[in-house]
C-alpha cells in the first residue's frame, strides 16, 4: 500500500511539474522607447513636409530649366534629321508640324519658367537652407510655384509628347525592310 501512495505522490509531482513548465515564470515587459524625447509638435511635422515639398519643387524647376536650355540643341538635331528625310523623298509634314509646335511651346514657356525661377529665388516663407520661416507664406509660395510648374508641364509636355509620337510613327512607317 505504501507503493501506491508513493506512486500517487510521484504522479502528482510530475503533473505539477508539467503544468509549471507550461506557464511562464517571468513577467513580460514592453521594450523601452528607443528615443525617450517628446514627439514633435504638429506644426513641426507639417514644416518638415513643407520643406520636403519645397526641395522637390525646386528640383522640378531645375529639371524644367534643363529641358528648356537643351531644347535648342535638340530641335536643331531633329530639324537636320527632318531635312535629310525630306531630301530622301520622304513625307515629313507631320514631323515638321510637331517640331514647329514644340518650338512655339518652348518660346511661350519662357516667361512661365522665368516666373517660376523668381518664386524660387525669392523663397518667401523659407530661409536660404529651405527651412520654413513663415508657415502661411511658405504654403502660399508652394501653391504659386505648383501652379507655375503645372502650366510649364502643360505648355511643354503636350507638344513634346506629340513630337516624340510623331518621330516614333515616322520611324515605324519608314523601317528598313528586313532581309
Amino acid at each position: 500500500m505504501k507503493t501506491n501512495w508513493f506512486k500517487n505522490i510521484l504522479l502528482a509531482a510530475m503533473a505539477l511539474a508539467l503544468v509549471a513548465a507550461a506557464l511562464p515564470w517571468t513577467s513580460v515587459f514592453a521594450a523601452p522607447a528607443a528615443d525617450p524625447s517628446t514627439p514633435p509638435a504638429d506644426g513641426e511635422k507639417s514644416n518638415t513636409r513643407l520643406e520636403s515639398l519645397w526641395t522637390r519643387e525646386q528640383n522640378a524647376v531645375e529639371r524644367m530649366g534643363k529641358v528648356i536650355d537643351r531644347s535648342d540643341t535638340m530641335t536643331e538635331k531633329v530639324q537636320t534629321w527632318i531635312d535629310k528625310a525630306r531630301e530622301n523623298g520622304k513625307d515629313v509634314t507631320a514631323l515638321q508640324a510637331a517640331l514647329d509646335a514644340y518650338k512655339q511651346a518652348i518660346q511661350e514657356a519662357g516667361p512661365t519658367y522665368e516666373q517660376a525661377q523668381s518664386i524660387v529665388s525669392e523663397h518667401a516663407g523659407f530661409d536660404a537652407d529651405g527651412k520654413v520661416t513663415d508657415r502661411e507664406q511658405a504654403i502660399q509660395t508652394l501653391k504659386e510655384l505648383g501652379t507655375q510648374l503645372k502650366d510649364l508641364r502643360e505648355q511643354v509636355g503636350t507638344p513634346g509628347k506629340a513630337l516624340r509620337e510623331a518621330i516614333k510613327a515616322f520611324r515605324e512607317a519608314h523601317k528598313p525592310a528586313d532581309n
